[in-house]
């Protein structure tokens, strides 16, 4: 039972480690979606995340022998600081494996905190089957990230916290979810203390093994897990988190990784501190669940868990905020190729704020151009202009929420197949960001196909994306995918994607 839970997190000892961290109001947020809401600061920790409280509170009860023996973490970089914090203070030695697309950030602070790296693999599991291999061969003790009872009694410490720091019972509390240690542990206490709040668990849509788990009613390993919210990069979640969860948590959602990059705008904005994305989580899943149920005038609060990211990432996080907010349409739009026309098109938009215009001369007949627009949420104001510009004549084409178009195509715009290309078939394809990974992809291609097309653009973060197109005879595209399929890179075939198409396809498809 989960009140089992409750003196074991009232006695978890965290606070040589931690410190108590503020409930802050954010009146930016309040006023954007209409509720009360709190921000749990936990990036605010000496290692800014939540990890020292369950790692610290599991190590604490350690025995002398498992103390001189030393230990061994698994991590993608938060809890991974959390054990070498808590093995500095405690004069345990540590060792941390972790995958080799954890940000250089949180790598080098394991290191600056006297733990041994070493690293493995390309996602947490991967580092945790080397984990378990060191405690078999050197008598280490294992520090599981979430799925031990120490770790999520010192996690629940977060919901103590809150309860005494709140005005009173909130209405809703959210909680990113990744193996689900800190919401099992705060869901057990606050189901306890404050039995009507609603608690409700938030994932990344690429990476939300607990909301399949709930969905199959057991425990699924994920076939893969997105990175961009690498702190949250699970394909399984624990057993006695999953145990919890299902008892005391009310709903478990998903976010995708606009409406995260667009949710660390917010926290800055409220703060001015830059939450990590598995850090944005919850204020994601906030905004979210109070937009899709309809709901005004309650008080929320939501957990701000991290703020380990690269500065490099900044870069894409800025780019992707404004179309997570739904501030910002993409759109392609066909134009006559004549004087005069781009003007009249220019008219046609209005007043509107560009964000950004492509266009490039294609044939002797049309053109087409590609154009953000700033737009408010929710007021309809898209459909609006779309309709108006069909009505005008112009062909239009959506792709907000098109990942190519967003990713690639517009750095890409302008650039058609060629006549003399024969049979292309084109890719996207993600891959762990780590020396030899491109080559080890041009590889497994071979020199069977003709590559027509390559678009690669680093954004910083702890994979890579690439935009390729190849020539492959009919006969020849089984064994393609096969040895695309072999690889293991994340791949989607995008040669049907119209905003190929209207960019980058031949001119008379």
């Amino acid at each position: 039972m989960a009140q089992s839970y409750i003196k074991r997190i009232l006695n978890a000892q965290v606070y040589d480690v931690a410190r108590e961290t503020p409930l802050d109001a954010a009146p930016l947020l309040t006023s954007r979606i209409g509720n009360q809401a709190f921000l749990k600061r936990e990036d605010l920790q000496p290692v800014f995340s939540f990890k020292c409280r369950g790692a610290y509170n599991k190590m604490v009860h350690l025995d002398l022998a498992a103390r001189q023996a030393g230990v061994v973490a698994a991590s993608a970089g938060n809890h991974a600081q959390g054990v070498a914090l808590a093995a500095s203070k405690l004069g345990i030695k540590a060792k941390i494996v972790m995958p080799v697309t954890t940000p250089a950030i949180k790598v080098d602070a394991v290191r600056a905190l006297g733990a041994k790296v070493l690293l493995h693999g390309d996602s947490f599991d991967e580092a945790a089957v080397r984990a378990e291999s060191l405690v078999a061969n050197e008598g280490l003790t294992f520090i599981h990230p979430f799925d031990d009872p120490d770790v999520i009694a010192g996690q629940g410490t977060v919901a103590v916290e809150l309860v005494r720091q709140a005005p009173g019972p909130l209405d809703y509390v959210f909680v990113c979810c990744g193996g689900g240690g800190l919401l099992a542990g705060m869901a057990a206490y606050l189901r306890y203390v404050w039995p009507e709040t609603r608690i409700i668990g938030v994932e990344p849509a690429d990476a939300a093994c607990v909301r399949a788990a709930l969905d199959k009613g057991r425990r699924v390993t994920l076939r893969e897990v997105g990175l961009f919210a690498d702190g949250c990069a699970v394909a399984q979640t624990g057993k006695e988190t999953f145990r919890l969860i299902r008892e005391c948590v009310d709903d478990v959602i998903t976010v995708s990784t606009d409406e995260i990059c667009a949710a660390v705008k917010d926290i800055f904005e409220d703060t001015r501190a830059i939450a990590e994305p598995a850090g944005a989580l919850a204020v994601a899943g906030m905004k979210k669940y109070a937009a899709q149920h309809g709901i005004a005038g309650t008080t929320m609060a939501a957990t701000v868990s991290g703020a380990n990211t690269n500065f490099d990432r900044l870069r894409y996080i800025s780019e992707r905020t404004e179309i997570g907010e739904r501030r910002e349409a993409v759109l392609s739009v066909t134009i006559p190729e004549a004087p005069g026309a781009f003007k009249a098109f220019c008219n046609a938009i209005g007043k509107r704020n560009v964000t950004e215009f492509n266009y490039r001369y294609e044939t002797a007949t049309d053109a087409r151009v590609f154009v953000g627009l700033a737009v408010t949420p929710g007021d309809g104001s898209v459909e609006a202009l779309q309709h108006q510009l069909r009505a005008k004549g112009y062909p239009v084409l959506d792709l907000t929420d098109n990942e190519t178009a967003k990713l690639h195509l517009r750095h890409m715009v302008g650039g058609r197949l060629s006549p003399d290309i024969e049979d292309e078939m084109v890719f996207r394809v993600e891959f762990p960001e780590r020396p030899g990974s491109l080559l080890q992809f041009l590889n497994a291609l071979g020199k069977e196909y003709s590559i027509s097309l390559f678009h690669y653009r680093n954004h910083g973060a702890a994979y890579g994306r690439i935009l390729v197109g190849l020539q492959v005879p009919q006969g020849k595209r089984a064994a393609l995918k096969n040895a695309l399929d072999r690889l293991g890179y994340r791949f989607w075939e995008e040669t049907d994607n119209p905003a190929y198409i209207e960019y980058l396809g031949r001119a008379d498809n």
